[in-house]
């Protein structure tokens, strides 16, 4: 049985995708380079931004060097991003505390930084019914790899078979996976909603 489930953020409880790909192209044009959205949807989206820079630096020559400042401007430009548009969503807080009333333990995994899951879960509304967040900064190797979602399983205190993971990206989805986890894809922020999840965690019971 279903005992805890665990969230990505950006896609699945905020619907931010599109902000840290607007903010690392904000960053990125103060030295000429930009991520086309095709490349942004097929190849980037999910992974850490300074796993992007790396992957910029090969294919754009991107000097090693300018990493850390543009890192650091394109976290500065997410949270007036997240201070101008995040906001909470009835639909999510409604969900969450159904799942904390009824007993189940609650996690987010995301790619981003700690600091910037825990301005949106509070901007959210949605800090007050987490056990708790793990950030790429909680491990040696963010996703696709299986890292964070094992750790998030293992401080849950459950099996791999007794939670479910909230995912909508590639990336993410190939981590949640290889967790041994039970997995739900989502197209986005609208499907988390506590229909869908109750049916989600109904369908994994009986397999």
């Amino acid at each position: 049985m279903i005992k805890a489930v665990i969230f990505d953020m950006d896609g699945v409880l905020i619907d931010a995708k599109d902000w840290h790909y607007e903010a690392l192209n904000r960053a990125l044009r103060l030295f000429g380079i930009e991520i086309s959205r095709y490349d942004h949807l097929t190849t980037f989206d999910g992974l850490p931004t300074r796993r992007k820079l790396q992957m910029l630096s090969v294919q754009h020559h991107l000097p090693t060097e300018l990493h850390d400042f543009i890192n650091d401007m394109k976290q500065r430009y997410t949270m007036e991003i997240v201070n101008a548009r995040c906001k909470p969503r009835f639909a999510h807080e409604f969900a969450l505390s159904k799942l904390r009333a009824k007993g189940y333990r609650l996690a987010v995994a995301s790619n981003s930084i700690r600091h910037t899951i825990e301005v949106m879960m509070e901007r959210a509304e949605l800090q007050q019914y987490l056990d708790f967040i793990v950030s790429n900064q909680d491990v040696t190797r963010a996703k696709p790899d299986p890292e964070m979602y094992n750790v998030a399983i293992n401080k849950l205190g459950v099996a791999p078979s007794e939670a479910l993971i909230v995912e909508d990206n590639e990336n993410g989805i190939r981590a949640a996976r290889a967790s041994g986890a039970h997995v739900v894809e989502v197209r986005d922020v609208a499907d988390v909603n506590w229909t869908n999840i109750s049916q989600w965690i109904a369908r994994c019971d009986v397999t």
